[in-house]
């Protein structure tokens, strides 16, 4: 049963224009992408949340400190942008640097025409995480990424040897227990939930192979 269905996927015929998105297809979904995943951050924000990488670091920073999260988030990508030319290329580097633009301006604009008021905690990190990791996969199916620390663990695999996952987890150890100083236990633990719930939509739905977008 498996072997006929492997000959079935074989034997489709993809168009070739199929294999590549346009710039139309690239901006716009580098534009929603990034205003959803602003939208989750400015809901995390006002409920006191935060997520792991370089996130998580500009939402520590932006709770104990005037600067805006947008701000923080911006400036900490900056340098990760020489990183990301040097190992993955020019083109990869413009549009994570436009989503990691959009997604500093966005966060940080939304609650001056947008009001939360009062959000049920549990409702918010699931709502956020569904935001957040549906708008990273926008961006993640059109060659785009939000930066960071993401950018630095795949350069350090590839020339130190230095397991990108591992790297990222001990990352994002360390801004969790940084946020025991910051947040209350209840903020942690939604944002744990709100995490799982994110990268559950990653897990998901993209996986290499799967999308013809994502094949050169």
């Amino acid at each position: 049963m498996k072997e006929q269905e492997a000959t079935k996927t074989e034997s489709i015929q993809i168009d070739p224009a199929l294999k590549k998105h346009s710039p139309f297809e690239d901006f716009q979904a580098i534009t929603f992408g990034s205003l959803l995943v602003a939208f989750g951050v400015a809901m995390f924000t006002h409920l006191s949340f935060l997520t792991g990488g370089t996130a998580g670091i500009g939402f520590l920073t932006s709770y104990i400190s005037p600067y805006s999260f947008g701000e923080v988030f911006f400036v900490i990508n900056l340098p990760f942008y020489a990183l990301a030319i040097w190992r993955l290329g020019w083109v990869f580097t413009i549009k994570t640097f436009v989503s990691v633009f959009l997604v500093s301006f966005l966060s940080d604009f939304i609650p001056t025409v947008f009001e939360f008021g009062e959000v049920n905690k549990l409702f918010g990190a699931i709502l956020g995480g569904i935001m957040i990791g549906t708008g990273l996969l926008m961006l993640f199916r059109h060659k785009a990424s939000l930066g960071g620390l993401n950018i630095l663990s795949l350069y350090l695999q590839k020339y130190h040897d230095v397991n990108a996952g591992r790297f990222q987890m001990v990352a994002d150890s360390i801004i969790i227990v940084c946020a025991f100083f910051v947040v209350d236990l209840w903020s942690i633990a939604y944002s744990v939930l709100a995490a799982f719930v994110m990268n559950l939509i990653l897990a998901i739905n993209f996986k290499k192979g799967r999308y013809l977008g994502s094949l050169e």
